[in-house]
């Protein structure tokens, strides 16, 4: 990544990142409130001001790189990801607005930088916690400045712990994966891009989702590429994609545990080598 107009280091956009959510997120969290968007999700007060105060600073400092935002119209979104040559900024304001609607203390604020048709930059915030990850392509990922690798030994499959969003899996999957689990134990918490970053800090074995969108996943991939995880979709190609359609994600940190799981899946052997999160 040589051009002069993108970041040097992940770390400054990262601290304006964590600025801005701290500032704007907690009197709103908890809200009760929103509306709802035509296919269905929720978006509230919370999520307009965040894309809005993040645009505005990503811009400033970066002014040559569009924004790309969740809450955008379509057309804008397919706009901004025209300009993949010069960077986009992928925007998912709040990860995860279900929960901090409601008050569960599980959401994130997911940046990506897209640049050529891939993804050089991930930072996914979470303010609960004080929990920042980071990602820079071919130069690690981090939680909170500690380097990010895999842990410990192998844990088999049978006695794993998995993060599964059931709802948008093929009904025969997730009928399969409610009478045979292959794993110990199922969790779904409802942020897609925390969920990518809890994987790569080692807080669950597997993970499965059906239909993801490039905001939701895009910092988190690159995440746990750079802590050595691998991921594919359920028809074995990379998750990563420049475009707006939703994708499956199947990824684990292990690559035992990576194999098991696929093998499980019958995801065919078609794309996402080993050590490839999906971008």
């Amino acid at each position: 990544m040589n051009d002069s107009v993108l970041p040097g280091s992940v770390n400054e956009p990262a601290n304006m990142i964590c600025e801005i959510a701290d500032r704007e997120l907690p009197s709103r969290f908890s809200c009760h409130s929103g509306t709802r968007k035509p296919d269905g999700s929720l978006v509230t007060e919370a999520d307009i001001v965040m894309q809005s105060a993040l645009t505005r600073a990503l811009q400033q400092r970066w002014p040559d790189i569009e924004v790309l935002g969740e809450e955008m119209p379509d057309d804008q979104q397919q706009s901004a990801l025209a300009h993949q040559d010069t960077g986009v900024w992928c925007i998912d304001p709040v990860d995860g607005t279900s929960n901090f609607s409601i008050g569960v203390p599980y959401y994130a604020v997911s940046v990506a930088l897209l640049y050529r048709g891939r993804v050089e930059m991930g930072i996914v915030y979470d303010p609960s916690r004080k929990e920042c990850f980071t990602a820079a392509r071919g130069k690690g990922a981090w939680l909170n400045g500690q380097r990010l690798t895999a842990h410990g030994p192998a844990v088999p499959l049978a006695e794993g712990v998995a993060l599964i969003d059931l709802k948008r899996l093929p009904g025969k999957l997730a009928s399969r994966l409610a009478a045979e689990p292959p794993y110990k134990s199922q969790r779904s918490f409802g942020a897609v891009a925390l969920d990518w970053c809890w994987l790569a800090a080692g807080r669950c074995h597997v993970y499965l989702h059906g239909q993801q969108k490039l905001w939701d996943y895009a910092a988190g991939s690159l995440v746990l590429q750079e802590s050595g995880g691998m991921a594919v979709t359920l028809e074995g190609q990379p998750v990563f994609t420049p475009g707006l359609e939703p994708r499956s994600a199947a990824a684990a940190l292990d690559p035992e545990i990576f194999h098991a799981w696929r093998t499980w899946l019958e995801i065919p052997s078609v794309g996402g080598q080993p050590g490839d999160a999906g971008q």
